[in-house]
């Protein structure tokens, strides 16, 4: 029967456009990752099963529920389902879908053609909560905008989130019995930054983790749609008291190469974590950056601050030169470092080389000196998430100030540079391997924001800056000389 339902995904995803798609945020579901998804949930000792399937398309997921259902692997008397789709040229199909498995099982499902988040609203607000016994959702993918009715009415039931495949999540939670089961397969943007902190709170107060899949590859979970966000399958167990938590990988949705640990609470969320971070680790084995004694130390620890660059070019856009003219002050950009090489001006570049020092400008600049700085966007070449680089005073000529522009962090000390070896050792540090294998561990972003880099622990600030003399008696150096470095750390 799944493969009924992988024909007729095919076909509906290869003649709905590309706008319609964006519009509804939608990613179909491959038939081997619902098979997988549906393979998550544990048998209830519970006779009446009320599923809830938010954002349903053509019905792939429930159809893997049932077909578990109708094997005998999940055994219920009675088996319920609620089915939310808001497209309405995928309603035939969704009805095709369910309607298949009415003789199998002892199956009665309704198709809710509503907006998920105004009726689940509803719900809640007028005591139909922990109505669902089980949930599986591939939600779509589409941020919210802070203004708009969907998040006011989230706002009405406690919930606080950027994009509404946590928002379907946060409202299945609400809408699932205690002891109610929830697999999703879901961005995994929202394991670290600021804007999804409320919602890990909201999620790790009302549920417990019981698994986590993530596909090694970015490009593979729903490859027909080239979507290049890094995925994982979640699973959830309401009010569940939480205890070690199975982490799985494989390279794709075939799960040929499929791995699976067991991994305690406290490797997956710290303890002392404020941010709530969700890291996933993808072997047993502890990694440098938790063996080592001499890595222990916070930025505050160590007295350095980690800023975002305060120039937003478009901001300031009068005040830009691509060329260096008289009063003007260097402007950097990530396309300024070459690994520890500082090249200024760059000519040919398509960004300024500086900008203008006046009183509007003044308040963003910083003085001359050495500093660390790591690319918030790293490339798709290199192999690192993690780019450090070294600002090297030099390069500036006679410039008393700098500019750094918002796409580097920026690390200083009270907005004034580094001593030269803290700077190097800070870069040699964050351009190992064990941070990079670290920091992937809580995140999936290519994307690095100064709240993740100041969550990593480091070496103390002798440690740092022992290493930055190291670093600087060499003029090249390369990955491995970088690695064993990392070993002969004292704390």
């Amino acid at each position: 029967m799944l493969s009924v339902i992988e024909e007729r995904r095919l076909r509906v995803s290869n003649s709905t456009d590309t706008v319609r798609k964006s519009l509804f945020g939608q990613f179909f579901t491959p038939a081997t990752t619902a098979w997988f998804m549906a393979r998550l949930f544990t048998p209830s000792i519970a006779r009446d099963c009320r599923l809830l399937d938010a954002g349903a398309g053509i019905g792939s997921l429930s159809s893997a529920f049932l077909e578990r259902c109708a094997s005998g692997e999940l055994n219920f008397d009675k088996i319920d389902v609620s089915a939310f789709e808001l497209d309405t040229l995928l309603l035939k199909e969704l009805n095709d879908s369910l309607i298949s498995y009415t003789n199998s099982t002892s199956l009665a499902y309704k198709i809710f053609d509503v907006d998920f988040i105004e009726e689940a609203v509803n719900r809640i607000q007028f005591g139909y909560k922990d109505y669902f016994t089980h949930a599986i959702l591939n939600p779509p993918y589409k941020k919210i905008n802070s203004n708009s009715r969907q998040r006011l009415l989230l706002r009405q039931v406690g919930i606080e989130t950027v994009n509404l495949y946590s928002a379907f999540i946060a409202l299945s939670l609400e809408l699932v019995k205690p002891g109610g089961q929830i697999v999703a397969i879901i961005p995994r943007s929202f394991c670290n930054g600021p804007y999804y902190r409320p919602f890990r709170n909201f999620m790790l107060e009302r549920a417990a983790i019981r698994h986590i899949h993530l596909f090694n590859t970015r490009n593979k979970a729903f490859k027909d749609d080239n979507v290049l966000q890094e995925n994982i399958i979640l699973m959830l167990e309401r009010n569940g008291r939480q205890e070690d938590i199975k982490i799985s990988t494989s390279s794709d949705d075939n799960f040929h190469d499929l791995t699976t640990h067991t991994h305690p609470f406290d490797r997956i969320v710290f303890p002392n974590d404020p941010e709530c971070f969700i890291h996933i680790p993808t072997s047993p084995e502890r990694n440098t950056i938790e063996l080592s004694a001499a890595i222990h130390c916070s930025l505050e620890d160590i007295n350095i601050t980690v800023s975002t660059g305060p120039v937003v070019d478009f901001r300031v856009k009068e005040y830009l030169r691509y060329i260096p003219e008289l009063g003007s002050v260097p402007l950097l950009y990530p396309s300024h470092f070459t690994e520890q090489r500082t090249e200024w001006p760059k000519l040919g570049l398509k960004k300024p080389n500086a900008i203008c020092r006046n009183s509007q400008t003044e308040k963003l600049l910083f003085p001359n000196g050495f500093y660390c700085v790591v690319r918030r966007f790293s490339s798709k070449e290199e192999k690192r998430r993690i780019v450090a680089s070294v600002v090297q005073p030099e390069a500036f000529a006679k410039a008393d100030v700098l500019g750094f522009e918002n796409h580097l962090n920026v690390f200083h000390e009270n907005k004034r540079g580094l001593p030269a070896a803290l700077a190097y050792g800070l870069s040699v540090f964050l351009n190992t391997t064990a941070v990079d294998e670290n920091f992937r561990r809580f995140s999936g972003h290519t994307q690095v924001n100064a709240t993740d880099l100041k969550l990593i622990k480091y070496p103390s600030r002798n440690a740092l800056i022992t290493l930055g003399q190291w670093a600087m008696q060499h003029t090249t150096f390369t990955q491995s000389m970088i690695d064993d470095q990392l070993g002969n750390l004292n704390s």
